[in-house]
C-alpha cells in the first residue's frame, strides 16, 4: 500500500526506497522460502520499471485535487480497439507498423488542435485561406 501511495503522489524516491527494502527482505528470505527467488526477481522488474520511468510518473494526487484528467485508459481502450483491428490477420487492408505509426501521430494532432498549424507550416498558401464557417441562412 505505501509503494502505491508514494507512486500516487508522485514521490518516486521513496516509493524506490521501499521496493528496495522489499528486496532486502527477499533476499534474507531466500534460503528459507523457495518461491521467494522468483518474487524477488518481480520485485527487481517492478524497480527497473519505476526507476527507468521516474520522469514520467505524475503526481496524481495533485491532480484529483485540482479536477484535471488523472485516467487514459479511455484513450488506450479506444486505440487498441482502433488498431488492433487493423493487424488482425483476416482484414482486407492491414496497417504496417510505421503506417499505424504515422495515422496516430495525425490523430493525436488532430486532438491537440495542432494538426493545422502543422499543415500551415508545411504549406504557407493554405495559412492565407480563410476557413470560417458559412453562415446559417
Amino acid at each position: 500500500m505505501r509503494v502505491k501511495w508514494f507512486l500516487w503522489h508522485g514521490n518516486v524516491f521513496r516509493a524506490l526506497e521501499v521496493i528496495e527494502r522489499v528486496q532486502w527482505h527477499l533476499e534474507d528470505l531466500d534460503e528459507e522460502v523457495p518461491l521467494s527467488r522468483k518474487l524477488a526477481k518481480k520485485v527487481a522488474e517492478f524497480h527497473g520499471y519505476i526507476a527507468a520511468n521516474e520522469a514520467f510518473i505524475p503526481n496524481y494526487g495533485d491532480r484529483h485535487h485540482y479536477g484535471e484528467v488523472i485516467s487514459t485508459a479511455f484513450v488506450e481502450s479506444t486505440v487498441n480497439q482502433v488498431v488492433s483491428k487493423r493487424f488482425v490477420k483476416k482484414q482486407q487492408m492491414r496497417w504496417t507498423k510505421r503506417g499505424a505509426h504515422l495515422l496516430l501521430q495525425v490523430r493525436a494532432q488532430a486532438l491537440n488542435d495542432d494538426l493545422r498549424p502543422t499543415f500551415e507550416r508545411w504549406y504557407p498558401a493554405m495559412a492565407r485561406t480563410d476557413i470560417s464557417p458559412p453562415l446559417a441562412a
